[in-house]
């Protein structure tokens, strides 16, 4: 078998919520299964397609076992930084976003979290991908975002800067 970084028994904390993928019994595809942050404790290692390994690990305040890939996983005593959004979340741009004194995002834009940047300075940033900026992914801090289902955005006429 591949080299496995944990082993029965360890604790590991999830770094993406994971949903169904329609091998868990009793929910629907595509259901909430865990939230990212959650620990659980790894009762098997085994490997997908050869070229993966996958963890089952009993997640006890969850009250499920999980399928989780390596890259879904850190050790549960590593340094961890809570996120508002994950990758694949639509978002919204709460004020318009500006390069240069050039508005390139307006406010209330709708926008793809591409990837978290969990280290980046001054907190939490995400990789975003915004409709209206076809071809280019902007580096987005986390309190210039909101999640896009929410309600109306309050007004500000300053522009967030980015570098």
């Amino acid at each position: 078998m591949m080299n496995a970084r944990w082993e029965y028994g360890e604790s590991v904390r999830l770094t993406r919520n994971v949903r169904n993928d329609g091998t868990y019994p009793g929910l629907e595809p595509g259901a909430p299964l865990v939230r990212r942050g959650s620990i659980g404790y790894v009762i098997d290692v085994g490997t997908f397609l050869q070229d993966q390994v996958i963890y089952s690990v009993n997640f006890l305040d969850e009250g499920k076992i999980v399928g989780c890939r390596e890259e879904e996983l850190i050790g549960a005593d590593e340094p961890w930084t809570p996120s508002r959004f994950e990758f694949r979340e639509k978002v919204r741009s709460a004020r318009g976003l500006s390069v240069g004194g050039e508005v390139l995002i307006a406010r209330g834009a709708i926008g793809e979290v591409i990837k978290v940047i969990r280290d980046a300075p001054g907190g939490v940033a995400y990789h975003i991908h915004f409709d209206s900026l076809p071809g280019r992914v902007l580096q987005i801090p986390e309190d210039t975002l909101e999640a896009a289902e929410s309600g109306e955005i309050e007004d500000e006429d300053d522009a967030a800067r980015l570098s």
